[in-house]
């Protein structure tokens, strides 16, 4: 059994990669991704907890390359709820966190979303949303107000103006961002030594993010919500319930496993329990996860 991932940290050349808790969710497996069936879990047990639970880290990732600190998504919020046959969700870590690095939201100069679900923006304002809540508008605006906010346009353009439970919500997060946002160009440098890979499937303009430092040849690959647990590394097929296009994160889980499961590369899987850092293992019969060592 593993518990949600507590704060950890790697370093490429003079570049450090920080995961910040905010939370944590409790997920039905079996509902989230319709796809194991019955005993699809049996494989996979280790990854779920004393209750049968999938254990789901929530947080963001900090990093620094010295010239720039870029938070890579805000987290849920502070929030503690339980969603009807889905799971429960508590959060409310991450300005703390951050703290224990020795930083305020001042100190943060970027702030990159890789997409814009509820459980990515939780502290894009001082309002956390949360089912059961009444709509309310941020008093104090954007938590990270020095911060640049950058997300793909394809993706804010999906969102805009809805008030699905899933994405951000108009109040708390859309109406703050709207005057701030940029949209991240795919395929360039958000600042040096972070790249913006479009990483479609999971929602239409997906961003993972290729962190490299000119000091070493190893590289790390943020994925978002590419995966979800460490089982879908080699259930490549298990596709979570709130994918917008399951083909597609399909075909974005199997394409990442080819081109990054080399040696030099590190992968962040910032839902993943136990240990967000480890490598993609080259294919025998099936992918493999391992923890970074």
């Amino acid at each position: 059994m593993l518990d949600p991932a507590s704060r950890s940290q790697i370093t490429l050349g003079t570049t450090t990669v920080t995961y910040l808790p905010d939370g944590e969710a409790h997920l039905d497996p079996a509902v989230l991704f319709p796809a194991s069936g019955s005993d699809g879990w049996a494989a996979h047990a280790p990854y779920l907890d004393a209750d049968g639970r999938l254990p789901v880290s929530i947080g963001s990732f900090l990093i620094d390359t010295g010239a720039h600190r870029v938070l890579v998504d805000l987290g849920l919020g502070a929030v503690d709820f339980e969603a009807p046959g889905i799971g429960s969700f508590r959060a409310g870590a991450l300005l703390d966190s951050l703290a224990a690095e020795g930083l305020r939201p001042d100190g943060v100069d970027t702030v990159v979303f890789t997409h814009l679900h509820h459980d990515h923006v939780g502290w894009t304002s001082d309002v956390a949303p949360a089912p059961g809540n009444e709509p309310a508008k941020p008093e104090r605006g954007l938590t990270f107000a020095r911060a640049r906010h950058l997300v793909d346009r394809a993706e804010w353009v999906h969102w805009r103006g809805t008030a699905e439970v899933t994405g951000p919500d108009p109040l708390a997060v859309q109406e703050p961002l709207s005057e701030a946002i940029e949209f991240a160009r795919r395929g360039e440098p958000i600042v040096p030594g972070v790249l913006a890979v479009s990483t479609p499937g999971h929602t239409p303009g997906h961003l993972s993010l290729l962190v490299t430092d000119p000091g070493t040849d190893r590289r790390l690959l943020v994925l978002g919500d590419v995966m979800h647990t460490q089982a879908q590394v080699s259930e490549t097929h298990w596709n979570f319930l709130f994918d917008v296009d399951a083909e597609q994160g399909t075909k974005t889980r199997r394409a990442l496993l080819e081109d990054y499961q080399d040696e030099r590369t590190l992968i962040a899987g910032g839902h993943f329990a136990g240990e967000v850092f480890g490598r993609f293992l080259p294919a025998r019969r099936l992918h493999r996860w391992a923890v970074a060592r």
